[in-house]
């Protein structure tokens, strides 16, 4: 009897142990699926800063229109956003209005994420060294959302500057931040999504 009390005991143990893990981890994954969902829905846009690209910031000689002048994806960086775009379609998303910053690495993410073709979108590329343009930059990004119809999935591929100065968000390489515009026209952040 002793022996089954023990069994018991620790199945109970185990159960428990087992429950709380499930607590801790539902809610996450029920929000991710709830993002998803919002964004596939309309109402709402992602924001998602590019993809793995070692470094910071870019070499002084930076040109915009010569790719090796700039920081770039990594081919780790290539295989995250092939993974992301497979996130979107595994969530009911295979297409959507994609827009880019100018900068390679967001236009190699954006391309890789396969979900759409990719309009380059000036007010997305990163005021990193030019710090000044921060307010005039969000003002007008903000005015563009305005006048956008978010009936259809749209992704915004950027930076984490432009994504901090907009939602307040800092996000890794590769995450999305879920916006949702309310009905006064505010920006809202819904939540962010880990894709990897």
């Amino acid at each position: 009897m002793t022996v089954l009390n023990a069994i018991f005991h620790l199945f109970h143990r185990w159960v428990a142990v087992w429950c709380i893990l499930l607590a801790a981890s539902g809610p996450a994954a029920a929000d991710d699926a709830q993002l998803w969902q919002a964004l596939g829905s309309g109402g709402h846009f992602a924001l998602l800063r590019h993809a793995l690209a070692p470094g910071t910031g870019d070499p002084p000689d930076f040109a915009v229109d010569r790719c090796e002048t700039q920081r770039n994806l990594s081919d780790e960086g290539r295989r995250q956003a092939e993974r992301i775009g497979g996130r979107f379609r595994a969530n009911g998303i295979p297409a959507a209005q994609v827009y880019s910053s100018q900068w390679c690495r967001c236009l190699e993410t954006a391309r890789l994420l396969n979900i759409g073709p990719v309009r380059e979108l000036p007010i997305l590329n990163s005021f990193f060294r030019r710090y000044e343009r921060r307010e005039s930059q969000t003002r007008r990004l903000k005015e563009w959302l305005a006048a956008r119809d978010f009936a259809r999935p749209l992704v915004l591929v950027t930076h984490q500057v432009n994504i901090t100065a907009l939602t307040g968000v800092f996000p890794r390489s590769g995450e999305l931040v879920v916006v949702h515009r309310d009905k006064g026209g505010k920006l809202v952040v819904a939540g962010t999504i880990e894709t990897e």
